[in-house]
């Protein structure tokens, strides 16, 4: 056997062992939205980052998170290189600093030291989770992910140091097990979690911000007690199709503002950093429960974007 075929035998088994994974938590639908809406000053991208080879992430007016796995000194030590699907699993990892040693120290931010993203590849599984830091710098978090596949791991924090920024890294996670290609995503303006049902109105923009309203309602009635969560009535975070890139949005109030209701609706200002398709997803807490709802969007080009 030639090295050409031996190369072509070796892809074929890795497709055949590792697929994009299916199944994100409650159930979701998705939705696509081309429509304009009011420009707000902008939350979200906080960095300029680049792309997964060190290159600047094309002319996006707000790039990116997450599409490389150092930056700026710090970098994504994933320890668990490998999970396999339908079985409870630890995930470890570790933020090393300038010297190379694991991070001990951070600054928190909406109620935590450190967010982070699992997805899969196509999108269909995510989850959000908070990892607990051992005293060596060690993070830590149970997981339990449903089918097999290419996943992403995405690091939100800001290190302690002083002048140090908030940082998303990103790094690759196999999941073994037998592959199931995902059902594609039916566009939707709502989106069903167990009995409630939240819709989205609003749309993105490339390098324009824009307005993303949800309303919460539970067996058809409009929610008005939502409960905090991280320190607001709703955490939106958005991907960006094929590399997943990472935008994280801010609602436009919260509790105890005196201006900001506990329901039906929560606003967010984002702006997308390049057209194309994005998945949005809200989680809200209600009932002492968080869900998480999934909405498929599609951000239109800018007019700074040939739009």
């Amino acid at each position: 056997m030639n090295t050409a075929v031996k190369i072509t035998a070796f892809a074929a088994a890795l497709a055949a062992t590792f697929g994009t994974a299916y199944g994100a938590g409650h159930g979701i639908d998705p939705l696509t939205d081309k429509a304009e809406t009011t420009a707000h000053a902008a939350h979200g991208d906080k960095h300029g980052d680049k792309d997964a080879h060190g290159e600047s992430a094309g002319h996006d007016a707000h790039p990116a998170g997450g599409l490389q796995i150092s930056e700026a000194g710090y970098t994504l030590d994933l320890r668990t290189a490998r999970l396999a699907a339908g079985q409870p699993q630890t995930l470890r990892f570790a933020i090393t600093g300038h010297d190379g040693r694991p991070v001990t120290a951070y600054r928190e931010e909406h109620g935590k030291e450190l967010h982070l993203i699992l997805a899969s590849r196509d999108l269909a599984t995510y989850r959000h989770l908070h990892p607990v830091r051992d005293a060596d710098g060690t993070w830590s978090t149970p997981v339990d992910l449903p089918r097999a596949g290419d996943y992403r791991v995405l690091a939100d924090f800001t290190p302690a140091a002083k002048d140090a920024r908030d940082l998303t890294l990103g790094a690759d996670l196999a999941v073994s097990g037998p592959y199931e290609p995902s059902a594609p995503h039916t566009p939707s303006r709502t989106a069903t979690v167990d009995d409630y049902t939240v819709t989205l109105d609003g749309a993105l923009r490339a390098g324009e911000p824009g307005t993303l309203r949800l309303t919460v309602a539970r067996d058809g009635r409009p929610v008005t007690d939502l409960e905090p969560y991280l320190g607001a009535y709703g955490h939106l975070v958005a991907l960006r199709s094929g590399d997943l890139g990472y935008l994280h949005v801010h609602p436009g109030g919260g509790p105890g503002d005196a201006a900001t209701g506990s329901g039906p609706e929560i606003s967010f200002t984002a702006t997308a950093p390049s057209a194309g398709t994005y998945r949005l997803f809200l989680d809200f807490q209600h009932g002492g429960t968080v869900r998480t709802a999934a909405f498929t969007v599609e951000a239109a080009p800018g007019a700074g974007h040939g739009g």
